[in-house]
């Protein structure tokens, strides 16, 4: 909403302010004493926005399946797509009230799944094909155990073999030096902990039937784009763990890496 409200907005997410409230504005204003606190949150948005908007342009009926969407505008911002939505049921039923579907241009569907009691096999099954489809999960992975992630690319394996996953994760260097203090915020107002914070997280990935085929350094490109104030030169020569600490990685299944090899 912030980036927004700038003249030189970076995502230019102008349903931002839909769904902020005043407990939201509360909450946000627990972390003004963190420096950069949104950089990270507004890099890390634009940089899948950029990727997904490349690939539409090159197929504007591919799949889009977003999990734990949140308040993820990206169907009403970008051209093309068929695009599918899933959350905790409060969140679906929020995001309706605030920006219904019938407001969007492109083919969008909501589905509410309770992430603790309900299957996203199940979510997900009807929607399975051995076409090529985008999975995102932003901001998510952080928060779940490695086993449960593990089952996760099992089921999208199974039910997309074609798929191409963008996620952003977090070393466990990266953690213990910039965003312990935000941890605990997280922890305190939210409930919410980091859970999947390895030394190389990608590796679990790649033992998992996936190529690495881009990665992107978050705070790099947070820093391209104005929202950090470090010159370049001393950010890749001298600050390695902040620039390889957190990343948005896009993963290939094993099927698009044996058929490019």
């Amino acid at each position: 909403m912030q980036d927004a409200e700038n003249e030189k907005s970076v995502c230019q997410d102008i349903y931002a302010k839909d769904f902020m409230d005043e407990r939201g504005l509360k909450i946000l204003s627990s972390f003004n004493s963190e420096k950069n606190q949104n950089a990270g949150n507004v890099a890390r948005h634009r940089i899948i926005d950029d990727y997904i908007r490349k690939e539409l342009t090159e197929n504007p009926e591919l799949p889009v399946i977003l999990i734990g969407a949140g308040f993820d505008s990206r169907a009403y911002r970008l051209n093309g797509g068929r695009w599918i939505e899933l959350d905790e049921p409060q969140i679906i039923s929020y995001k309706d009230e605030k920006l219904p579907i019938e407001r969007c241009k492109n083919n969008l569907q909501r589905i509410a799944i309770d992430f603790e009691t309900e299957s996203l096999a199940d979510k997900l099954q009807e929607f399975s094909t051995d076409q090529p489809v985008i999975v995102v999960f932003e901001g998510v992975f952080i928060y779940l155990q490695e086993g449960i992630i593990k089952q996760t690319l099992q089921t999208l394996h199974r039910l997309f073999p074609k798929h191409t996953l963008v996620c952003d994760l977090m070393t466990e260097n990266f953690f213990n030096k910039y965003s312990h203090t935000l941890h605990q915020k997280f922890g305190e107002l939210l409930g919410a902990g980091f859970k999947f914070t390895p030394q190389k997280p990608t590796e679990v990935f790649l033992n998992s039937n996936y190529q690495l085929v881009e990665k992107h350094s978050i705070i790099g490109k947070a820093i391209e784009f104005g929202l950090i104030k470090v010159p370049l030169f001393i950010f890749k020569t001298f600050l390695k763990t902040l620039e390889h600490g957190y990343l948005i990685c896009i993963f290939a299944s094993d099927y698009q890496k044996s058929e490019t090899g």
